[in-house]
């Protein structure tokens, strides 16, 4: 069925400003870096669009897709920013400008040795609803992909009743429905949602979801993620949970109603779980092998990145996404839809600007050839 789109991606737009912290040696603790009264020399402010909006929407076109990117920005300076950036890849037509409130924004503090801390700033993100969402575009696309509830306010609050009503119309339209996540700040209104009620109403409309490890186990075992959390010394989360609970956790999203589930984990790597694909095969254009697909569970290790080569880890699990979803709307088997997004997300840190620099479809499906990972199928 011949479509005008591939993808629409809605959602949280924004702009990354990171400071340019020299390559010294790396910091022992954050705490040891940012302390009260001490002057840090940075490299300059690199400013970039971001959000699952431009980053997954680039991605995509990138990985030669046709993509409507559906997102808002205030009639601002960093709104400038934004639109500058998008028109330069004409991708500015579906995003719509509010007088109302400013331009979501990020300072992204990445000094070395350290892991990313975001200063978030939601800005008219707090305004956009289902108003701002252009249903026709979505009527003339395969698939429509959203992003970040937890910093959407309008699509969280009474019980995630925006968000489920969101997917339950796309999905009455023919179209298959994608869910991307971002990390509650549990000390935010939005971390003292009940996201495990939210999301029981939402996924039974969801056909694809990629959370990372780190918001899916907070949003789907608040109560465990707390445990896990209050355990942590000098380890990261994700190194701290166990594969047993991974797979719970998939089951449990699986039981809810999704489709295909793609829980990203870093440098430890990517699961894959699926229940039975076979209402996706109804959707516009869409042809997957349900002998392939239906009730399948992987695990592919991180491919393995040149410490040398990266540049930036920001946008990582978009482009995973991006890379993940091209290959569904391709029809391919799920292990060849897992490769993609692996070595996607890897390539993903030696960019500085996804567009400009991230390989392209066919240098990846040549990458694929010559990098062997091994899948472990459970």
């Amino acid at each position: 069925m011949m479509t005008k789109y591939d993808a629409v991606i809605a959602g949280y737009l924004c702009v990354d400003m990171v400071p340019g912290f020299q390559k010294s040696e790396p910091a022992a603790s954050i705490s040891s870096l940012l302390v009260p009264g001490k002057l840090i020399e940075i490299d300059g402010l690199d400013f970039s669009i971001g959000g699952v909006v431009a980053n997954t929407g680039m991605a995509m076109k990138k990985f030669n897709r046709k993509v409507f990117l559906n997102g808002l920005i205030g009639n601002d300076f960093i709104g400038k920013i934004a639109r500058d950036w998008l028109d330069k890849y004409n991708l500015s037509e579906g995003i719509k400008i509010t007088d109302k409130t400013g331009t979501a924004f990020s300072i992204v503090l990445a000094p070395p040795g350290v892991d990313r801390i975001f200063l978030e700033s939601p800005g008219c993100s707090t305004i956009f609803d289902n108003d701002f969402i252009d249903f026709g575009a979505i009527s003339e696309s395969r698939l429509f992909h959203f992003g970040y509830p937890p910093l959407l306010r309008k699509f969280y609050l009474d019980n995630g009743e925006q968000l489920m009503t969101l997917f339950a119309k796309v999905q009455a339209m023919g179209v298959a429905t994608s869910l991307d996540f971002s990390l509650p700040d549990l000390q935010s209104e939005s971390g003292k949602q009940d996201w495990p009620q939210i999301m029981k109403r939402v996924l039974p409309h969801t056909d694809i979801f990629v959370p990372s490890l780190e918001e899916v186990l907070q949003i789907m075992m608040p109560d465990e993620y707390a445990k896990i959390l209050s355990s942590i010394d000098n380890s990261e989360i994700i190194d701290l949970i166990p594969v047993s609970l991974i797979r719970e956790i998939g089951r449990t999203i699986i039981d809810c109603g999704a489709k295909i589930l793609l829980i990203k984990a870093g440098h430890r790597g990517i699961y894959l779980c699926t229940g039975n694909i076979s209402s996706l095969n109804e959707k516009k254009g869409f042809n997957l092998s349900e002998k392939e697909w239906n009730h399948r569970e992987f695990w592919l290790n991180a491919y393995q990145a040149d410490p040398a080569k990266i540049k930036n880890a920001t946008g990582a699990g978009d482009t995973a996404a991006a890379a993940f979803i091209s290959a569904i709307l391709d029809n391919q088997a799920p292990e060849e839809a897992i490769k993609f997004a692996g070595i996607a997300g890897r390539n993903n840190l030696y960019c500085q600007d996804i567009y400009e620099e991230i390989d392209d479809w066919q240098a990846m499906v040549t990458e694929l050839k010559s990098e062997q990972n091994e899948i472990i199928s459970f």
